[in-house]
């Protein structure tokens, strides 16, 4: 079976966006150096990246755009398949890539059945209604926590009050731009 994994950066506070919901806190292309080139040999890992509809209206304004070209993911990003889960959008576009397969069915038992195909991991980054979807039906096999050296005060959690869900880290890296990777699995 295929492996589930959660995507994420976070402040230090444990928000994944300020209070308007904008991500800019980590946008900052400092905060991919060094960890730029270990996210390519990720991606050698999956074979599919996995969006909630707000998160691929982002993505899809940048990566398949003249913009992201030399960005070291620009071609591996583009090129890997994308499945965005939204019940308001019929067709996902990906510039001159192929669409994305848009799910509107329930996403529990949609991703569920992704993760029983054959292939290579799924990857889900950002859609926090999505993400939070997968937290509480279990179907995260693992989390990849990118903690950026900023205090937002205030800001939307990844994490909604639940309840206790352990977890065991398996991997620590940390990045002269001060972004701390922390990689955990269910214990």
């Amino acid at each position: 079976m295929r492996k589930l994994i959660l995507g994420e950066w976070l402040s230090l506070d444990g928000f994944a966006s300020d209070i308007y919901g904008s991500t800019k806190f980590f946008e900052d292309p400092k905060f991919g150096s060094g960890s730029d080139e270990e996210m390519l040999d990720f991606m050698e890992s999956i074979d599919t990246i996995l969006l909630g509809r707000k998160t691929y209206e982002m993505f899809v304004e940048y990566w398949p755009q003249e913009a992201s070209e030399g960005e070291i993911m620009a071609d591996r990003l583009n090129a890997t398949p994308k499945v965005v889960v939204s019940s308001t959008i019929k067709k996902a576009p990906w510039g001159n890539w192929p669409d994305a397969l848009v799910l509107s069915g329930d996403p529990v038992e949609e991703i569920a059945k992704l993760k029983s195909q054959q292939g290579k991991d799924i990857v889900v980054w950002g859609s926090l209604s999505l993400a939070r979807t997968l937290i509480r039906s279990g179907l995260v096999d693992e989390y990849q926590i990118r903690v950026v050296p900023v205090i937002l005060g205030r800001g939307i959690p990844l994490f909604e009050k639940s309840d206790p869900i352990a977890l065991k880290l398996v991997k620590t890296q940390s990045y002269k731009s001060g972004i701390a990777y922390l990689r955990y699995v269910p214990a």
